[in-house]
């Protein structure tokens, strides 16, 4: 696994901020030395959920998005060693694992132009490099009976989160997945808006339920495949908030009947919130409470078996803000799990 990189004790206490008579989560959770066989080094620990992070925004260029996804990683795990740990927040049950290395790739990318196709079709092959590290990272934390906890980068990954879970359990598996898009485009090369059309079609998602659809960002084309498709649904952001013809609740409650027959991952896609920098930031969404009250809801089923939090874009002006949300996100998660 040349791409992994474990998160380690020196990196840790250079991001601590130790204050007397206060503990830190990040005196607390689990992080490993040195790793020869990933999943017998899972299976041994005595962990219930593994923090993974995916530092790129390839398969965002390679959608022709906004770029700056690949630094939403560093900034996440300055904040979250630095809550409190206490009976709440669980920190004795998570691993740190690390990050996997996408700096080589970064690096290629950064010399495309996304306006000339052949740029593009190469990050698209890029991607597909990609997937197959995320696929068996998952692959084993699944296997070894954990919960990845998966920090990205772009909603491409969701493709690796798919069909790395189905591996480990061998057979396909459900997604419910927040989002302002439907990420069901044509196969016409990996990038972040076609994760779950190629999951589906390769036989490793089942059940797909898309949860706030932007009815002005969604193709009609994509209205007209899903109602052919019993194993999908879906609702729109319009049609909960701003028509009020159908009742968050009654949907949240739809939504998981529809997934939790098997086991299923909760896809977050930070475009859904309202006001959050990501590659297709939108004034009109859900709030963030909504967001930490949609994964608790899913959380607290047993079957929910990984979270992936993407597209958000942190720089040194919003650190703050999105270190807090997505910690605040990954924690209702594990807590959810825990009660």
């Amino acid at each position: 696994m040349d791409k992994l990189v474990l998160f380690n004790n020196s990196e840790l206490n250079k991001l601590l901020n130790k204050r007397t008579g206060e503990s830190k989560f990040g005196e607390h959770v689990t992080l490993l030395a040195s790793i020869s066989n990933i999943y017998d080094e899972l299976k041994n620990l005595d962990v219930t959920h593994v923090i993974i992070g995916l530092p790129e925004d390839v398969g965002v260029f390679a959608n022709h998005g906004m770029t700056g996804t690949y630094n939403t990683w560093n900034t996440v795990i300055k904040f979250l060693v630095n809550i409190q740990n206490n009976q709440f927040t669980k920190a004795n049950k998570v691993l740190i694992l690390g990050h996997l290395d996408f700096s080589s790739e970064m690096l290629k990318v950064s010399s495309l132009d996304q306006s000339k196709k052949k740029d593009v079709l190469k990050a698209r092959k890029m991607v597909k490099k990609i997937d197959t590290y995320v696929t068996y990272i998952i692959e084993q934390i699944v296997s070894a009976g954990k919960k990845p906890i998966v920090i990205g980068g772009g909603h491409n990954n969701a493709y690796g989160n798919i069909k790395g879970a189905s591996l480990a359990y061998g057979f396909p598996i459900n997604v419910v997945n927040f989002d302002a898009h439907s990420d069901f485009r044509p196969e016409e090369g990996r990038h972040s808006g076609n994760g779950f059309s190629y999951a589906y079609a390769e036989g490793f998602l089942k059940n797909y339920f898309v949860f706030g659809l932007h009815e002005n960002y969604t193709s009609d084309s994509i209205f007209k495949s899903f109602s052919k498709i019993k194993s999908i649904q879906y609702n729109t952001f319009e049609t909960i908030e701003i028509r009020k013809d159908l009742k968050y609740k009654n949907e949240l409650q739809r939504a998981l009947e529809h997934v939790s027959g098997k086991p299923f991952g909760i896809e977050i896609d930070c475009d859904a919130i309202e006001n959050i920098s990501s590659s297709a930031m939108t004034p009109s969404g859900f709030s963030v409470n909504k967001t930490r009250s949609f994964i608790n809801f899913f959380a607290k089923n047993e079957n929910a078996c990984y979270l992936h939090i993407c597209e958000a874009i942190a720089n040194t002006e919003n650190e703050k803000q999105i270190g807090k949300l997505i910690t605040y996100l990954i924690t209702d998660f594990i807590k959810a799990h825990a009660n």
